[in-house]
């Protein structure tokens, strides 16, 4: 029989004695919200296996904190775990990128055609599409998509509302988990560069429902770019 020795506590967590369900909690939420801004950067690919030995030490969490954030992210969908194999990165269906883009034009549409016009929130689309266009000039395809995402979520951060904040932190997540999968990144990112600078100049002149409704078309679009792009 192997013996499986309980793990002491991990540097920053505290003691095990002296680490309260309130830390433990804060600790796994820390845990989870960097696991997700791996998969949204594009660090963590379909597919791959999360070994809980080589993430304790990154992550600043005992095994059984690790183990609580992966329980959040598999009821979110970013993570599966398979029997006598261990936790991976899970591959999305065509079926839940198709579901995504349907929340997506609800949530970022409804978001951007209800704004009023803010120029700090305005400055930080602008910033996510100049960032952008220098990954374009640097063939950076993965800061592109990055940038894409960043993008998407300051369109949401328009509505001014934490709980939808986090809820676009999860399905950019998810659909980032599309974006790795793709062969040609370029051709997935490229077309929308232009787009979301077309939407932002829109908004900065206080037409939101046009903004919207370009927005709308651009999903749309990005939905079939996507899933036509899956290997």
């Amino acid at each position: 029989m192997t013996t499986v020795e309980r793990p002491g506590p991990a540097a920053g967590e505290g003691s095990a004695a002296g680490e309260g369900s309130a830390a433990r909690a804060g600790s796994a939420a820390r845990a989870v919200e960097q696991l997700r801004n791996s998969m949204i950067n594009g660090e963590l690919a379909p597919g791959t296996r999360l070994a809980e030995t080589s993430l304790t030490g990154p992550l600043g969490v005992s095994r059984n904190t690790l183990r609580e954030a992966f329980s959040t992210l598999i009821e979110e969908g970013l993570l599966v775990r398979e029997p006598n194999r261990g936790v991976f990165v899970a591959t999305l269906s065509p079926a839940q990128i198709a579901d995504i883009y349907r929340v997506r034009v609800l949530l970022e549409c409804t978001a951007l055609a209800q704004a009023p016009t803010d120029p700090p929130r305005a400055q930080a689309m602008r910033a996510a599409v100049t960032d952008a266009r220098a990954a374009v000039a640097a063939g950076d395809w993965r800061g592109v998509g990055t940038a894409n995402m960043h993008f998407h979520e300051q369109i949401v951060a328009l509505a001014g509302s934490p709980r939808l904040d986090g809820w676009m932190r999860q399905l950019t997540a998810e659909l980032r988990l599309a974006f790795v999968a793709a062969p040609d990144p370029e051709a997935l990112h490229r077309p929308f560069v232009a787009m979301n600078d077309d939407i932002t100049t829109l908004y900065e002149a206080g037409e939101q429902d046009r903004a919207a409704a370009l927005l709308r078309d651009y999903l749309l679009t990005s939905e079939r770019v996507v899933l036509g792009n899956l290997p």
